[in-house]
């Protein structure tokens, strides 16, 4: 026999199902667990890397130098040994060269319009805008003004602000 109650019953299975579908379907979606950090783990590695190569390059040697070998690049404006000694130092891979990408800068105060200027210390690799760069700073005390550095630099000694953009290729 066949009356109207088996209706009823259809329509709550379907409900129920509906609702155990649904229910299922956010448990799931909720226990995939993503953690932003762990994407900015090589970042942050890349970024204590050269914050290490320059702290180790603005260490005078034992031997009792007067001025690091960071502060004598910046002040005789030194591209070449700059890029090899921090090239060098940051070289993680045994028997071939590795595949960072860098540039620099020396910012300081410019004394005629007293404002923050900028001028590249390295500036070789070029950036396609796709990459991941970290930025890398380090004061550093040069004698006086950094010798091919841009007019408006202050002749006394001061602190300039070093800062290197690396990226791997």
């Amino acid at each position: 026999m066949v009356n109207d109650g088996g209706q009823l019953y259809t329509m709550e299975g379907v409900a129920a199902g509906l609702i155990m579908l649904l229910t299922a379907y956010i448990v799931i979606s909720t226990t995939s667990i993503y953690t932003p950090g762990d994407t900015h783990i090589p970042d942050m590695q890349l970024e204590q890397l050269g914050s290490d190569v320059l702290a180790m390059m603005d260490t005078p040697d034992a031997t009792g130098a007067t001025r690091s070998d960071l502060a004598t690049y910046v002040y005789t404006t030194n591209q070449s040994d700059f890029r090899a000694a921090f090239c060098d130092y940051c070289n993680m891979r045994a028997g071939s060269d590795d595949d960072l990408k860098m540039n620099a800068y020396v910012y300081y105060r410019d004394q005629d319009s007293d404002t923050v200027r900028s001028y590249a210390l390295d500036e070789e690799d070029m950036t396609t805008g796709r990459e991941n760069a970290v930025r890398v700073t380090r004061w550093v005390q040069v004698p006086g003004k950094p010798l091919g550095s841009p007019g408006g630099v202050d002749p006394r000694p001061q602190a300039v602000l070093v800062e290197v953009l690396l990226w791997r290729a």
